[in-house]
């Protein structure tokens, strides 16, 4: 912070001992190492609170980016789930206008809807990333 060298140390040294004397310099340099102190630990515990608050925030950010994240996959599989019941609809309307015939094999799908949706719920977990801490003291634990 200041770049003091030893001629400016020792300057403020004969200046003090001037000043206040021999019998009061060295409770006064207690003194005022004690405040220096005080200084200091107020202003790193300051630092740590405005770090632990960045921190913070930043989860916050993450958290809500992984919720989006979430919610657009969430929103895809339920298009596709829609779109499964629809396309199951119309093969159960277009088989009643017809009569009791059986679906052929070419005519069936290839998996049933419910592997389908799986296969959907799948996707959608691999696109979120598991690998982020999910709160603040999972994040501590891990820099440790």
């Amino acid at each position: 912070m200041f770049d003091m060298g030893f001629l400016e140390l020792l300057i403020i040294g004969v200046v003090g001992l001037l000043v206040l004397g021999p019998e009061r310099l060295p409770k006064a340099a207690r003194t005022l190492g004690l405040w220096i102190g005080k200084i200091k630990r107020s202003v790193s515990g300051m630092q740590r609170e405005i770090s632990a608050q960045l921190e913070a925030e930043e989860l916050r950010q993450k958290l809500n980016e992984q919720q989006k994240k979430l919610d657009e996959s969430v929103k895809q599989v339920k298009r596709d789930v829609e779109s499964l019941a629809e396309s199951g609809q119309t093969a159960d309307e277009s088989s009643q206008a017809s009569g009791p015939e059986r679906p052929t094999a070419e005519e069936a799908p290839s998996e049933p809807p419910e592997k389908r949706l799986d296969d959907a719920l799948a996707r959608a977990r691999l696109d979120t990333p598991a690998d982020e801490p999910a709160d603040a003291a999972d994040k501590d634990a891990t820099s440790r």
